[in-house]
C-alpha cells in the first residue's frame, strides 16, 4: 500500500505484544471454548495432548522450550506435508516468519491455553528493511505469516509485526504486514492481528481467486489500510482499534479498510456486527479508502459496514478519501447500514451511501461466503 506521509513514529513494541489484547475482554465477546485441562507447565499443550500422547498421527506440537515436536511453527508448518495437518502451539513467544504453502491444504493452528495474548507469531521485517541478499522486502514480503493454503483455520492466536517507523528513520517503505492470507476457505476466530501499517492483508492468489476468508470474535489494531487487499472477507463480532499518531499533527492519521476487489468479484469486505474504537482525538481516521492496484488498474473495491458500532475516532463528516483521485471513492461499491456510535452519524448524506431496508436483506455473511458455512475446529 501506498505510504501514508509521516515521520518517524515513537516506539511501542511493549504495547503492540501485550495492553492491546485487552480490549478482547473488555467487548464482553464470548471466548474461545474452554480448555477441560488449562495449559501447565507439566502440560503446555493442556487437553490438546503431547508428542508423548498424541491424539491422532496429523497432529504436531509446537513448544520454544523443546517439549514439543518443533520448537518453531515453521519447522512444524515444514514438517507437516501434504493436507489435513493439525498444529498446537504452546503457550509463547515466537519470533520467526511462517510460510504456509498451498499445498498444505486444511491445516489448523490452535493455541492451546486459548486466550490469543498468550501465543503470539511475531517479527519486525517491514516493506522498507533490507534483504540480506539485497533488495527490501516489499509489503508481500514484509509478512511475519503467509498463509497461501486453502481450508486453513486458526484459533487462539495472535499474529503480529512489531515493525516501528523509527526502526527505518525516514524511509518511507513502513508497511509492515503481521499477515498475509490468500487461500480460499480461511477461517480465524478469537485471533488478533497487531501492527501499524497494513497489519492484516486479506488477499488472494490470483485476480481470478475469488478467495474467502472469515474472521469472528478477532482484534485488528493498526493505523494505515490496516486491513486491506483483494479477498472476500467477512468480519463478525470483531474489533478495530485505530492507533494515535503522535508523530502527525493534523489529521487523517490513518484509515481503517483499504479493499482492493477485483471488477469480476461480486463481493469484497462485509464488517458486520463489529466494532471501531481508538485512541485518536475525535475525527482522525476515516473508515476507509479504496485501493486500485498497479497490478490491477481495473479492481472495484467492495466494503460494507453494517450493523457495527462507529466510534468518534471516526471522522463522521467524510468517512471516506481517495487513495488516487483517478479512483474516488464515490465511484466504488462502498456502503453501510444501520450503524451506530458517533462516528457513524449521518450529517452529510452524500458522503455516506446507505443500503435500503431491502437491499440489506440479502447481503450477509451466507451471500458472500457461499456453499461454505466456517465452524470451529474440533480437537485434534
Amino acid at each position: 500500500m501506498p505510504s501514508h506521509p509521516t515521520e518517524a513514529a515513537p516506539g511501542r513494541r511493549s504495547l503492540l505484544l501485550g495492553a492491546a489484547g485487552a480490549a478482547l475482554t473488555a467487548l464482553a465477546l464470548p471466548t474461545a471454548p474452554a480448555s477441560a485441562a488449562a495449559p501447565s507447565r507439566a502440560r503446555p499443550f493442556g487437553r490438546f495432548g503431547s508428542p508423548a500422547r498424541r491424539l491422532t498421527e496429523r497432529t504436531r506440537y509446537v513448544h520454544p522450550g523443546g517439549l514439543g515436536d518443533h520448537t518453531t511453527v515453521q519447522a512444524a508448518v515444514t514438517a507437516a506435508s501434504g493436507a489435513g495437518w493439525t498444529l498446537v502451539l504452546a503457550p509463547g513467544t515466537y519470533r520467526e516468519t511462517v510460510a504456509v504453502s498451498s499445498a498444505r491444504t486444511d491445516m489448523t493452528w490452535i493455541g492451546a491455553s486459548g486466550d490469543p495474548r498468550d501465543v503470539v507469531v511475531v517479527y519486525a521485517n517491514a516493506a522498507g528493511t533490507p534483504r540480506p541478499e539485497g533488495g527490501t522486502h516489499g509489503t508481500t514480503g514484509s509478512a511475519t505469516t503467509l498463509v497461501q493454503a486453502a481450508g486453513f483455520t486458526a484459533l487462539g492466536i495472535t499474529f503480529a509485526n512489531d515493525f516501528l517507523r523509527t526502526d527505518l528513520p525516514g524511509n518511507p517503505g513502513t508497511q509492515a504486514v503481521a499477515l498475509k492470507v490468500q487461500g480460499d476457505r480461511s477461517a480465524f476466530l478469537h485471533c488478533r492481528f497487531v501492527g501499524h501499517q497494513d497489519t492484516l492483508y486479506a488477499d488472494s492468489m490470483a485476480l481470478t481467486a475469488f478467495a474467502r476468508q472469515y474472521f469472528a470474535y478477532c482484534y485488528v489494531e493498526g493505523d494505515v489500510d490496516f486491513v486491506f487487499g483483494r479477498a472476500t472477507a467477512v468480519f463478525e463480532h470483531c474489533h478495530f482499534r485505530t492507533l494515535f499518531r503522535p508523530d502527525l499533527a493534523a489529521a487523517p492519521h490513518g484509515f481503517v479498510f483499504a479493499p482492493s476487489t477485483a471488477r469480476e468479484s461480486p463481493y469484497g469486505f462485509l464488517a458486520t456486527r463489529c466494532r471501531v474504537t481508538g485512541t485518536t482525538p475525535d475525527g482522525f481516521y476515516k473508515l476507509a479508502r479504496p485501493w486500485v492496484p498497479g497490478s490491477d488498474p481495473t479492481a472495484w473495491p467492495s466494503l460494507l459496514v453494517r450493523d457495527s458500532f462507529l466510534g468518534p475516532a471516526i471522522d463522521a463528516v467524510t468517512p471516506y478519501a481517495n487513495m488516487r483521485d483517478t479512483s474516488p471513492w464515490q465511484e466504488q461499491r462502498f456502503a453501510e447500514y444501520r450503524n451506530s456510535g458517533p462516528g457513524a452519524r449521518v450529517s452529510a448524506p452524500e458522503n455516506r451511501p446507505q443500503l435500503t431496508s431491502v437491499e440489506a436483506e440479502s447481503v450477509n455473511r451466507a451471500t458472500y461466503l457461499g456453499d461454505w458455512d466456517p465452524v470451529l475446529p474440533q480437537s485434534p
